[in-house]
């Protein structure tokens, strides 16, 4: 059972391969990511529900949070956030976003964190 748990834990870890001591580490899959094009992606797929912009504090759908609270919750790493994108919600359609939108998302969302080089 332990080890059903652990299999579950690790392949939430998106873009965490676990790799053989003294190995080279793969290249940051986000060094590439761009919070612009996030915000762009953000803009054009996800505004119809969720305020997407930096200070915007109400969603179009109230039941959608906006970017910047999603950002901010406790524990909202750049690991999690991505893995947060790459798992459905219940109240959300079902979205298939591109692994570098996804990225590109998770660059962008973490630029919203409060002390992120912002108020």
């Amino acid at each position: 059972m332990m080890l059903v748990g652990l299999a579950f834990l690790v392949s939430a870890c998106v873009g965490t391969p676990v790799q053989a001591p003294g190995a080279m580490s793969p290249p940051d899959m986000t060094a590439a990511a761009s919070p612009a094009r996030g915000l762009a992606y953000a803009q054009s797929v996800c505004a119809a529900c969720h305020a997407v912009e930096t200070g915007q504090t109400r969603s179009p759908n109230p039941e959608a949070p906006p970017f910047e609270v999603i950002a901010n919750l406790p524990g909202m790493t750049p690991t999690a956030l991505n893995a947060w994108l790459h798992s459905p919600h219940p109240s959300m359609p079902n979205i298939i976003v591109a692994p570098d939108d996804r990225d590109d998302v998770a660059a962008y969302l973490n630029s919203l964190k409060y002390g992120a080089g912002r108020g």
